[in-house]
């Protein structure tokens, strides 16, 4: 007879274009599913939820072959590609209210898989939200480990509340999805959120391994645009950044000014400045278009917003 005590677990994983990782990925996640229940740790009832994010391969194709080959594999598919946080969203929602805890961990299994088990242990020990946390960047090339700590550093500047070297690999208690559930922004950006909500937390270290197949869905051009989503949807900081900058410029132009001033009426000569014209004018150009952009990125956000459209729409589920 089942132990009532021991906490189904949901592992959700996001999935785009994983037609390769999958078939490997998944018979890991499953061996260490039943290691849980085996040592007593998880209730055999534990599934894993597979979500895919409008994939242009064969991932639902893929999907839909193992949850026939074993029910406890369940799937979900979105209508069109939204983008990793909006469907790891969408899994967390659709198992709130089915398990006692649930475990987020990307397809390609870079973020050990293994360190389940101990978060699964934090979690019967009373943490609800637990964070998987890499112990090293020594498998990083130089410059990815360099701007993996820009991008961090950057953003404790700014005045978000993330947590260092953490990614999305997290255990959520069923209430934590509950508080997750309340908050309804369309500008998603779940490292910044999950903190807010509180709780009692705990760190599992791990080592990031490589993938198990397919290529990586993050280059540098979506980390600096996930980077600036993420800043400009919990910091207003830029914008005062930008009017601190101006005060500064308006003094300075204040002291130009009277240099201007005492020049004309008390120098005899007075030579044709081009350079610090042109000067001055390029910087306070880039100045001014860069301020604009800021504050676009903030208008265009609540522009969003305000039109309060659904996030995400599931066009499959397979949950039997």
């Amino acid at each position: 007879m089942e132990n009532p005590q021991l906490p189904v677990i949901a592992v959700v994983v996001p999935c785009y274009n994983e037609e390769q990782a999958l078939p490997l990925s998944v018979p890991r996640l499953l061996e260490i599913l039943d290691e849980m229940a085996a040592r007593g740790i998880a209730s055999d009832k534990s599934y894993i939820l597979l979500c895919n994010d409008g994939s242009r391969d064969r991932t639902w194709q893929v999907i839909e072959k193992l949850h026939a080959d074993d029910r406890r594999v369940r799937g979900l598919s979105l209508a069109h590609n939204r983008g990793h946080q909006y469907v790891l969203l969408a899994g967390l929602m659709q198992v709130r209210g089915k398990c006692d805890a649930a475990i987020s961990i990307d397809a390609d299994l870079q973020d050990d898989p293994r360190a389940m088990i101990a978060m699964v242990e934090e979690f019967r020990r009373g943490a609800e939200i637990v964070y998987g946390v890499r112990s090293s960047r020594a498998t990083d090339t130089w410059f990815k480990r360099t701007t993996a700590h820009a991008f961090y550093s950057f953003q404790r500047t700014m005045g978000l509340e993330t947590v260092y070297d953490h990614a999305d690999y997290r255990l959520m208690s069923d209430r934590a999805l509950d508080m997750l559930g309340a908050y309804g922004e369309s500008n998603l950006f779940l490292r910044g959120i999950v903190p807010q909500i509180g709780l009692k937390t705990a760190v599992v270290e791990y080592e990031r391994d490589r993938r198990v197949a397919g290529e990586s869905k993050y280059p540098l051009a979506k980390m600096l645009s996930f980077s600036i989503d993420g800043i400009t949807s919990f910091s207003a900081r830029p914008m005062r950044w930008i009017f601190i900058t101006g005060l500064v410029l308006l003094i300075v132009a204040l002291v130009v000014a009277v240099y201007v001033f005492v020049s004309y009426f008390y120098s005899d000569h007075i030579s044709a400045g081009w350079a610090s014209i042109m000067l001055s004018i390029w910087i306070l150009g880039s100045l001014i278009l860069i301020a604009i952009g800021i504050v676009g990125e903030y208008i265009g956000k609540i522009f969003t917003e305000v039109k309060h459209r659904p996030r995400y729409a599931v066009s499959d589920l397979l949950w039997d």
